[in-house]
Protein backbone atom coordinates (compact mmCIF):
# COMPACT_ATOMS: atom_id res chain seq x y z
CA UNK A 1 0.00 0.00 0.00
CA UNK A 2 1.43 3.21 -0.55
CA UNK A 3 0.74 4.20 2.96
CA UNK A 4 3.30 1.59 4.25
CA UNK A 5 6.01 2.61 1.53
CA UNK A 6 6.25 5.75 3.29
CA UNK A 7 7.02 4.26 6.44
CA UNK A 8 10.88 4.75 7.28
CA UNK A 9 11.93 1.74 9.69
CA UNK A 10 14.93 2.59 11.82
CA UNK A 11 16.99 -0.74 13.00
CA UNK A 12 17.80 -0.90 16.70
CA UNK A 13 16.12 2.16 18.23
CA UNK A 14 15.49 2.94 20.56
CA UNK A 15 17.20 -0.15 21.82
CA UNK A 16 18.78 -2.86 19.88
CA UNK A 17 16.88 -5.44 18.15
CA UNK A 18 13.98 -3.27 17.79
CA UNK A 19 12.83 -1.93 14.35
CA UNK A 20 11.34 1.43 15.19
CA UNK A 21 8.13 2.31 12.53
CA UNK A 22 8.38 5.96 12.01
CA UNK A 23 5.96 7.65 10.60
CA UNK A 24 7.66 11.16 10.35
CA UNK A 25 8.18 10.05 6.77
CA UNK A 26 4.80 9.38 6.32
CA UNK A 27 3.72 12.68 7.88
CA UNK A 28 6.52 14.35 6.08
CA UNK A 29 5.40 13.34 2.40
CA UNK A 30 2.14 15.65 1.76
CA UNK A 31 0.84 12.66 -0.63
CA UNK A 32 1.35 10.13 1.83
CA UNK A 33 -0.19 12.45 4.90
CA UNK A 34 -3.05 12.61 2.66
CA UNK A 35 -3.30 9.31 1.54
CA UNK A 36 -3.35 8.39 5.69
CA UNK A 37 -5.90 11.42 6.50
CA UNK A 38 -8.18 10.62 3.37
CA UNK A 39 -8.31 6.67 4.40
CA UNK A 40 -9.45 7.57 8.25
CA UNK A 41 -11.93 10.04 6.76
CA UNK A 42 -13.46 7.74 4.06
CA UNK A 43 -13.63 4.43 6.69
CA UNK A 44 -15.34 7.22 9.38
CA UNK A 45 -17.28 9.58 7.52
CA UNK A 46 -20.54 7.63 8.52
CA UNK A 47 -19.95 6.19 11.58
CA UNK A 48 -21.58 7.95 14.61
CA UNK A 49 -19.35 10.17 16.53
CA UNK A 50 -18.84 13.46 18.62
CA UNK A 51 -15.27 13.46 19.05
CA UNK A 52 -11.67 12.52 18.24
CA UNK A 53 -9.56 11.74 21.07
CA UNK A 54 -5.83 11.90 19.92
CA UNK A 55 -3.10 10.18 21.87
CA UNK A 56 0.15 12.25 22.71
CA UNK A 57 2.00 13.17 20.50
CA UNK A 58 1.59 11.73 17.03
CA UNK A 59 -2.10 11.00 17.31
CA UNK A 60 -2.93 14.42 17.59
CA UNK A 61 -1.78 15.15 13.60
CA UNK A 62 -4.05 12.46 12.47
CA UNK A 63 -6.59 13.14 15.15
CA UNK A 64 -6.57 17.04 14.35
CA UNK A 65 -7.11 16.31 10.52
CA UNK A 66 -9.57 13.48 10.77
CA UNK A 67 -11.50 15.81 13.23
CA UNK A 68 -11.32 18.85 11.19
CA UNK A 69 -12.73 17.20 8.24
CA UNK A 70 -15.54 15.42 10.17
CA UNK A 71 -16.70 18.75 12.02
CA UNK A 72 -15.77 16.93 15.35
CA UNK A 73 -14.24 18.02 18.51
CA UNK A 74 -10.48 16.59 18.80
CA UNK A 75 -9.43 16.12 23.10
CA UNK A 76 -6.18 15.56 23.39
CA UNK A 77 -4.55 12.60 25.40
CA UNK A 78 -1.02 13.69 27.21
CA UNK A 79 1.27 12.26 29.60
CA UNK A 80 1.03 13.42 32.80
CA UNK A 81 2.01 16.83 33.85
CA UNK A 82 1.45 18.18 30.32
CA UNK A 83 -2.37 19.62 30.51
CA UNK A 84 -3.00 22.75 32.96
CA UNK A 85 -7.06 22.11 34.26
CA UNK A 86 -7.74 19.28 36.64
CA UNK A 87 -7.25 15.87 35.11
CA UNK A 88 -8.03 12.55 35.45
CA UNK A 89 -5.05 10.08 35.08
CA UNK A 90 -4.37 6.44 34.42
CA UNK A 91 -1.18 4.51 34.77
CA UNK A 92 0.04 1.47 32.51
CA UNK A 93 3.52 -0.58 31.94
CA UNK A 94 6.03 -0.27 29.90
CA UNK A 95 8.68 -2.90 29.14
CA UNK A 96 10.66 -1.33 32.31
CA UNK A 97 8.07 1.08 34.67
CA UNK A 98 5.74 2.83 34.48
CA UNK A 99 3.70 5.69 32.79
CA UNK A 100 1.09 8.10 33.31
CA UNK A 101 -1.90 9.31 30.54
CA UNK A 102 -4.37 12.19 31.40
CA UNK A 103 -7.17 13.98 30.39
CA UNK A 104 -9.03 17.09 31.35
CA UNK A 105 -11.69 15.97 34.13
CA UNK A 106 -14.26 17.88 31.46
CA UNK A 107 -13.23 16.95 28.24
CA UNK A 108 -15.68 14.40 27.46
CA UNK A 109 -19.55 14.06 28.46
CA UNK A 110 -21.41 11.52 29.72
CA UNK A 111 -22.63 9.19 26.35
CA UNK A 112 -20.97 11.22 23.84
CA UNK A 113 -19.32 9.15 21.12
CA UNK A 114 -15.65 8.74 20.76
CA UNK A 115 -13.03 7.71 18.45
CA UNK A 116 -9.53 7.50 19.62
CA UNK A 117 -6.54 7.49 17.16
CA UNK A 118 -2.95 6.88 17.22
CA UNK A 119 0.09 6.75 14.87
CA UNK A 120 1.19 2.70 15.74
CA UNK A 121 -0.41 0.38 18.25
CA UNK A 122 2.44 -2.24 20.05
CA UNK A 123 1.78 -3.59 23.18
CA UNK A 124 -1.77 -1.82 23.40
CA UNK A 125 -0.82 -0.22 26.65
CA UNK A 126 -0.79 3.59 25.76
CA UNK A 127 -4.05 2.60 23.49
CA UNK A 128 -5.84 0.72 26.78
CA UNK A 129 -4.93 3.30 28.83
CA UNK A 130 -6.65 6.10 26.77
CA UNK A 131 -9.80 3.79 26.62
CA UNK A 132 -10.12 3.57 30.28
CA UNK A 133 -9.65 7.35 30.35
CA UNK A 134 -12.86 7.86 28.20
CA UNK A 135 -14.95 5.19 29.81
CA UNK A 136 -13.58 6.97 33.25
CA UNK A 137 -15.64 9.78 31.98
CA UNK A 138 -18.20 8.11 30.67
CA UNK A 139 -17.65 8.35 26.97
CA UNK A 140 -18.31 5.28 24.28
CA UNK A 141 -15.70 4.49 22.39
CA UNK A 142 -16.56 3.69 18.94
CA UNK A 143 -13.47 2.64 17.18
CA UNK A 144 -9.69 2.88 17.94
CA UNK A 145 -8.09 3.84 14.58
CA UNK A 146 -4.21 3.73 13.85
CA UNK A 147 -1.76 3.96 11.32
CA UNK A 148 0.51 0.92 12.13
CA UNK A 149 -0.11 -2.28 14.02
CA UNK A 150 2.58 -4.76 15.01
CA UNK A 151 0.26 -7.40 15.46
CA UNK A 152 3.02 -9.77 16.38
CA UNK A 153 3.13 -7.97 19.70
CA UNK A 154 -0.44 -8.25 20.28
CA UNK A 155 -2.19 -4.52 21.42
CA UNK A 156 -4.69 -4.47 18.84
CA UNK A 157 -5.92 -8.06 20.08
CA UNK A 158 -5.69 -6.73 23.22
CA UNK A 159 -7.97 -3.50 22.29
CA UNK A 160 -10.09 -5.69 20.94
CA UNK A 161 -10.47 -7.90 24.12
CA UNK A 162 -11.57 -4.63 25.67
CA UNK A 163 -14.42 -4.33 23.34
CA UNK A 164 -13.09 -1.42 21.07
CA UNK A 165 -13.04 -2.75 17.37
CA UNK A 166 -10.02 -1.88 15.57
CA UNK A 167 -8.65 -0.16 12.55
CA UNK A 168 -5.79 -0.09 10.89
CA UNK A 169 -4.43 1.38 7.90
CA UNK A 170 -1.28 -1.14 7.67
CA UNK A 171 0.85 -3.69 9.61
CA UNK A 172 4.66 -4.92 10.16
CA UNK A 173 5.32 -7.99 11.29
CA UNK A 174 7.92 -8.77 14.06
CA UNK A 175 8.51 -6.16 16.86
Amino acid sequence: MAIKSRIRTVPDFPKKGIMFRDVTSLIGDPLGLRLCVDDFVQYYQHADFDLVVGIDSRGFIFGAAVAYLLQKGLIPVRKKGKLPAETVAEEYALEYGTDTLEIHKDAIKQDQKVLIIDDLIATGGTAIAAINLVRKLGGDIVGFAAVIDLPDIGGSKRIEEAGVEVYCQTEFEGD
